[in-house]
């Protein structure tokens, strides 16, 4: 089993606006995080990046900050794309199930625009909520 730390909580209203961070959020079975604009019935509910991941990436000259990946979730402890579609994920009482490891980037973002690369799309999984509950910056997270 491996552990790892929710470190950012992400939403945002609209669908093409960066999202903001939250201190907790509740996940909401077949739906994703409430009021977050990439909820609702569909195989990408919830948006995982690595914490380690943005911090390379940062490393290199980028000076991103947490949502600007469009991730709803920034984890630290945890090697997300090791993670096979099908795993399961339980924060407190709320689990997610891995539906998608990374995705197509359709137009470039502006993170690409401005540094030449984007990891979202290599290195984000994405996720459906199959329990809901309540989660905050700071809880475990484990990989069941």
């Amino acid at each position: 089993m491996t552990m790892g730390e929710i470190i950012g909580i992400n939403i945002s209203e609209r669908r093409g606006t960066q999202k903001k961070e939250i201190p907790e959020v509740n996940l909401i079975k077949g739906f994703g995080l409430e009021n977050d604009a990439h909820g609702g019935n569909w195989h990408r509910q919830v948006s995982l990046l690595s914490f380690e991941k943005i911090t390379e990436f940062n490393g290199r000259g980028a000076r991103v900050g947490n949502g600007a990946f469009g991730e709803n979730l920034i984890v630290s402890g945890v090697d997300l794309r090791q993670l096979p579609v099908g795993s399961q994920i339980r924060i407190g009482q709320a689990e997610l199930v891995v539906t998608q490891i990374g995705k197509e980037c359709h137009k470039h973002c502006q993170i690409y625009a401005r540094v030449g690369d984007c990891i979202m799309p290599r290195e984000g999984i994405f996720a459906v909520v199959v329990t809901q509950g309540h989660i905050k910056k700071g809880d475990k997270l484990e990989v069941v």
